[in-house]
């Protein structure tokens, strides 16, 4: 599993943000599926977002 916290942005910029630095790249001999999640805390509505993604190697 691989996680990344955002504060006062979208939890699927922190799904992004993942991808592109190539966080992933790290597991690539994991045989498994992997999840990807993403949360973010809203300052204004002190809320938490999720977002929970499945990553599969080819």
């Amino acid at each position: 599993m691989i996680v990344e916290l955002k504060y006062n942005e979208t939890a699927e910029s922190a799904i992004a943000q993942i991808k592109e630095r190539k966080y992933i790249e790290g597991l690539k001999n994991y045989k498994e599926g992997i999840l990807l999640v993403g949360i973010n805390y809203d300052k204004t509505s002190k809320k938490h977002t999720c977002v929970i993604e499945k990553w599969m190697f080819d």
